[in-house]
């Protein structure tokens, strides 16, 4: 094939995989903490009341003094050795692994990464695997649980790129899958690696804990409260846990309204009052060890339980 001059060069056509993660602040001080909170807090899927309000309170109230705060709960579990949060450390892991798995099945799928707030940001990633040559992109957002909050605009974020893109791949997204059979067994692995084989150190109760939104969420038709309620059902029917030593619960509230019960501070402390001593938690519907897990669960409420009884 004959190309006219300057023509641009013509590439192999290739497979590309965008792994999208939440996000992350680029360090622990005011200014980085305000910066991704703004961004985060900003998002209309995420706050959805009358945008206009909600940024005289977002700028000149929250985020006075809710950085600072943040930035000290960041510090406790930062990743020194790389500079930057765990959530990055373990999303580029995941992202190595995906793609050296994939690419033994096809040489030409190409995997990147991306967080919806902070960075390496989701235009970044998508234009890293166009200029690769990737004529089709499955975008993948990794929330087993879909939820508008989550899911949706992760993907909102992806298509806000295309829409600046002249000549745009084709894309898919992937599903959620939060009773796929794989992963209620990866799940339950996990649980048993934990938790080991002796009987007499089991966990007197367990607590599948899942990031909380808004009851109002639900109201409106968002199917995250159905979604956790099936993988922590699915997952204790796996491993064979009887219902009363059970618990789904939601965690991370934020503001006055209600949220999605119960909540997973409350029945901690609940449980140790009442003579729970062993307590497990894990958290579903993460797929990365992150802020909401290694402190707010692993130190806060870890504290709490041990506060209120629990050894």
């Amino acid at each position: 094939m004959i190309l006219p001059d300057a023509h641009p060069l013509i590439k192999t056509p290739k497979i590309g995989v965008l792994i999208i993660n939440l996000g992350t602040p680029e360090a622990t001080d005011y200014w980085s903490m305000r910066r991704y909170l703004s961004e985060f807090l900003s998002d209309p899927r995420v706050i959805d009341t009358n945008p206009l309000l909600w940024q005289v309170i977002l700028q000149g109230v929250i985020l006075s003094f809710r950085p600072s705060k943040s930035g000290h709960a960041y510090a406790q579990i930062w990743n020194k050795e790389r500079d930057e949060s765990p959530l990055k450390t373990f999303t580029r892991a995941q992202c190595e692994k995906i793609s050296t798995v994939l690419s033994q099945s096809n040489p030409d799928i190409v995997v990147e990464w991306a967080m919806r707030y902070g960075k390496p940001s989701t235009r970044s990633g998508l234009e890293n695997l166009m200029e690769q040559g990737c004529e089709k992109i499955l975008l993948f957002a990794l929330y087993p649980q879909y939820s508008a909050c989550t899911t949706a605009t992760a993907y909102d974020k992806a298509f806000d790129t295309l829409k600046t893109i002249t000549r745009q791949p084709a894309i898919r997204t992937a599903a959620h899958w939060h009773d796929d059979p794989a992963y209620i067994d990866v799940l339950a692995g996990s649980v048993r690696e934990a938790l080991g084989d002796d009987e007499n150190a089991q966990p007197d109760h367990i607590l599948a804990s899942f990031h909380g939104v808004p009851m109002r969420y639900l109201q409106k038709g968002d199917p995250y409260h159905c979604y956790c309620v099936k993988t922590g059902r699915l997952l204790r029917e796996k491993l064979g846990w009887a219902e009363e030593r059970w618990t789904t619960t939601f965690q991370s509230r934020f503001g006055p309204q209600e949220w999605l019960r119960p909540y997973t501070d409350e029945t901690v402390r609940n449980l140790a009052k009442s003579g729970v001593k062993h307590l497990a938690i894990l958290s579903p519907a993460f797929v990365s060890d992150c802020i909401e897990t290694l402190e707010e669960i692993n130190i806060g409420l870890r504290e709490e339980f041990l506060a209120n009884g629990g050894e």
